[in-house]
């Protein structure tokens, strides 16, 4: 057996929102940080329906400051090896 690590995107989606609120920013404090035409990107992650890229998680960490561990939830999976 074999514990592998794997990122929860619905729990990590709700720390962002949460961490976001926590920070007093707005999702167009958000958007316009990132350089989105739209916040469509922000709600996915929230959502936990899409990850931000890993500059993009480096941003957030700042913005919200906080670390990466911070952020994102890993969960570990066990699989049978051999």
């Amino acid at each position: 057996m074999m514990e592998i690590p794997s990122i929860n995107t619905v729990a990590t989606g709700q720390n962002i929102n949460r961490l976001r609120i926590a920070a007093g920013l707005s999702v167009r404090d958000m958007q316009i940080v990132f350089g989105f035409s739209t916040p469509q990107a922000i709600y996915k992650w929230f959502r936990g329906t899409a990850m931000p890229t890993i500059d993009n998680l480096v941003i957030l960490a700042a913005m919200l400051d906080v670390t990466l561990d911070e952020i994102v939830v890993v969960d570990t999976i066990t699989i049978r090896v051999g």
